[in-house]
């Protein structure tokens, strides 16, 4: 049987041993939530723009505004949720404020992703 192309068992019977193994290994609610909450800052396409342009380099907003073609309004709220997600960093240099990954962790995640994608 199949509920929405997905395959049932034809009796429900619970499998506690199975269940109570799982329940031990299974993150703490708080930390389930914070994961899906970085998850969520990957669901725009205009971050994964912003991110995929500092793995190539270090980038001021009016930089990445003019690369990406939009305004730099638009690339500094971008910027902000990216930095308050801890995915970016920022340096201050002299008036100029320069952007980078936050650590190689992102690299991983995003081009992990794109490589399953491609599969």
């Amino acid at each position: 049987m199949a509920i929405h192309d997905v395959e049932c068992c034809e009796e429900c019977a619970v499998h506690d041993e199975v269940v109570q193994s799982v329940r031990g290994m299974l993150p703490d609610d708080d930390d389930l939530y914070d994961l899906a909450e970085l998850f969520k800052v990957f669901g725009d396409s205009t971050r994964i723009r912003i991110l995929f342009v500092l793995f190539e380099s270090e980038m001021c907003v009016c930089d990445i505004a003019q690369l990406l073609n939009m305004t730099q309004s638009a690339i500094s709220h971008q910027l902000r949720i990216l930095k308050q997600s801890q995915l970016v960093k920022s340096r201050r240099d002299g008036k100029s404020v320069f952007y980078s990954l936050a650590d190689d962790h992102v690299y991983r995640i995003i081009n992990q992703g794109f490589e399953h994608i491609k599969e």
